[in-house]
């Protein structure tokens, strides 16, 4: 195995890898090897273990040809992918109701007081992200916080679950600070990295400013209401559905016909607008931080996180989420200027059972289908958070 390091255009910084005679190229962003949780040391490249190293810093060359920050490495000698966005089981039940373990390795439940409240999706060992809007009205105490990875089922540990406590809370600074749901965006940061495995890995984050085609494939994925009245039955198993990107002005465009006595209550730029009229297809009550995935060529990235819709008796109307792209430059500095948690201060509690969520709007909803003509004639509450 030979390692060596390079620069281009003084701007790009690469790692460049021979491994069984096959030349691999893998992108570095910024002073932090984001998708295994590490920092480059001052003066030279830091052993990562495995003989992996960090070079200068820049932006990556594989940002401007996938539009994925931060690719990975994918670990042959032991057997374990630590590259975003791959999960190892994909193909069979796609379009289903129940998922499969390890297809969505990502996803994670967000809980106050051990109680599901949120979705929330993992970007690299030590952070995740969801929505600002799911620590509304509630302690933004990490204490009173925990996420669960690993597990397609709410309150069901497997030898492949972990939960795990939260160091910190932070909260976009401009959080509703100019419309509602603006920059309805959280990074959590945990006490501990979690191990990475075929059952919890990373989602690739997008490259600032990234460009979609409304073709691409792309999934919803959480745990919750099945409708407006009908809750998630047990045993809580996690959902899934596909979806279409929607141009922001053509969904102002439903919504303001529902909504033309609010001008306020629109898709603004940090938004992205997503949904099926064909299938139904949609978010709803207790989607809140439940990732939007599309798959791009080199792997799956994050494009929204569950943010706020009209109410789901009728899915008619596209789904609104996060524009993940627009914030990942924060993402990023957050990360680079945070301190890493010390390993002594975390919590060292047993684990507890879980506890069912006992009220309305805790979990994620993938609707069945419904006529695309209906949307003429609907009728709908007002828009509501997701959570």
């Amino acid at each position: 195995m030979t390692f060596s390091c390079s620069s281009h255009l003084s701007l790009w910084s690469l790692l460049s890898f021979l491994l069984n005679s096959q030349e691999h190229l893998i992108a570095l962003f910024g002073s932090c090897w984001d998708q295994l949780g590490q920092k480059s040391g001052p003066g030279g490249p830091l052993t990562l273990g495995l003989g992996f190293y960090i070079c200068e810093e820049g932006e990556g060359l594989w940002d401007r040809i996938t539009g994925v920050t931060s690719v990975s490495i994918m670990d042959r000698v032991g057997g374990v992918s630590t590259v975003c966005g791959k999960p190892k089981t994909m193909g069979r039940i796609y379009g289903g109701r129940d998922v499969l373990a390890g297809q969505w390795p990502w996803q994670a439940s967000l809980r106050y007081q051990r109680t599901h409240v949120c979705g929330a999706v993992l970007i690299d060992p030590l952070w995740l992200v969801s929505t600002a809007h799911c620590f509304l009205n509630k302690s933004h105490a990490p204490a009173d916080y925990r996420v669960l990875l690993g597990s397609t089922r709410l309150y069901q540990h497997t030898p492949h679950t972990r939960e795990l406590s939260l160091r910190r809370i932070v909260v976009h600074p401009d959080f509703e600070k100019h419309h509602p749901f603006g920059s309805d965006i959280v990074m959590l940061q945990l006490h501990l990295p979690v191990n990475l495995t075929a059952y919890i890995a990373p989602a690739c984050l997008p490259s600032p400013g990234l460009q979609l085609s409304s073709s691409l494939s792309c999934w919803i994925t959480g745990w919750g209401m099945l409708s407006e009245d009908k809750h998630l039955p047990s045993p809580f198993h996690l959902q899934e559905g596909k979806v279409r990107l929607l141009d922001n002005e053509f969904c102002n465009v439903l919504y303001g016909r529902r909504l033309s006595n609010s001008k306020t209550h629109s898709v603004q730029e940090e938004m992205v607008c997503a949904g099926d009229f064909s299938t139904g297809k949609a978010i709803c009550q207790g989607d809140s931080g439940g990732p939007l995935v599309c798959d791009l060529p080199a792997a799956w990235v994050l494009v929204g996180l569950a943010s706020w819709g009209l109410d789901c008796r009728h899915p008619l109307y596209p789904s609104v989420f996060t524009r993940v792209d627009y914030f990942t430059d924060w993402i990023h500095k957050t990360q680079r200027l945070t301190p890493t948690p010390d390993p002594t201060s975390a919590p060292q509690s047993p684990e507890q059972p879980l506890q069912a969520a006992s009220s309305a709007g805790r979990g994620t909803a993938l609707i069945p289908p419904q006529t695309w003509l209906l949307l003429l004639f609907a009728l709908r509450d007002p828009r509501q958070a997701l959570r």
